[in-house]
């Protein structure tokens, strides 16, 4: 069987279709450089395994194309974040409110959470006026003789955070610290007030009278009927659930006052 050769010349154009070439023999030796373009593509046909490692820049990305459900979980570092991020924006321009958002890494476990500012008060401490107090006798009070007494002032004048109990005469501030406490009570024993009878006024911490026990002061009577006014003070240092109260203890005739004219108070020092 004779081989008809027939040249280049010999072929009308377009007259080679797909029809007629064998399935994978056009390699890319026989491509003309940069002669393939995006027409020539079928859609999705360019995957991630055509692409080379690191071959694809930032300029290539369309604006706005990356959201956030193409980054992957902790990939935002603070080694990512421009020092702009906070020295660049806008001051508030007002006192921090307890509204005011904060991020916070929860229990230094990783997890981001807010919080707002009222938060910080019970962490850092308090505002001016939340952790004081001053509360007062609304009338006189009898007190035994020969008695421990809790003193239970019964009324207030001011209670930053509605922490001194009137019903019981207890100031449980719930933020642990440092608080300045004092007391003034006027001791009315009219006629029992006798030669070497004696008054006490002390601050015990959760009513305990062995290490408890604070600015204890006392008077010894001289035999009149004066009224008698004792005042005392201290620093104590309160755990969270700690309390504080007034005792008194004297040993004269029972039925003997404390007058209006005593009063117990309070503030956070620290």
């Amino acid at each position: 069987m004779s081989i008809i050769k027939v040249k280049t010349g010999g072929i009308t154009a377009d007259a080679i279709t797909d029809a007629l070439i064998a399935d994978d023999v056009v390699g890319t030796e026989h491509l003309t450089a940069n002669e393939v373009d995006t027409t020539a593509l079928g859609a999705d046909a360019v995957t991630g395994a055509q692409l080379a490692d690191d071959a694809v820049n930032s300029e290539h990305y369309t604006d706005g194309s990356v959201d956030t459900a193409h980054i992957a979980d902790a990939q935002i570092t603070t080694a990512k974040l421009s020092t702009a991020v906070f020295t660049g924006a806008t001051d508030i321009g007002a006192d921090l409110a307890d509204a005011d958002l904060f991020l916070v890494d929860d229990g230094a476990g990783g997890t981001i959470r807010k919080t707002a500012a009222s938060r910080l008060k019970t962490y850092a401490g308090s505002p001016a006026g939340t952790l004081s107090f001053q509360s007062y006798r609304s009338g006189d009070l009898s007190v035994s003789a020969t008695t421990q007494t809790e003193l239970v002032f019964n009324a207030e004048i001011f209670d930053g955070s509605s922490k001194y109990n009137t019903s019981n005469g207890r100031y449980t501030p719930g933020v642990a610290g440092t608080y300045f406490v004092t007391c003034n009570v006027s001791f009315a024993p009219g006629s029992n007030w006798g030669v070497g009878a004696n008054g006490y006024l002390k601050i015990r911490k959760n009513g305990n009278g062995s290490n408890g026990e604070f600015g204890q002061i006392s008077f010894q009577g001289s035999g009149d009927a004066d009224d008698v006014g004792f005042s005392t003070s201290a620093c104590i240092e309160l755990g969270s659930s700690d309390y504080i109260s007034m005792w008194w203890y004297h040993t004269a005739i029972a039925g003997n006052m404390l007058s209006v004219q005593s009063w117990f108070s309070g503030f956070r020092l620290d």
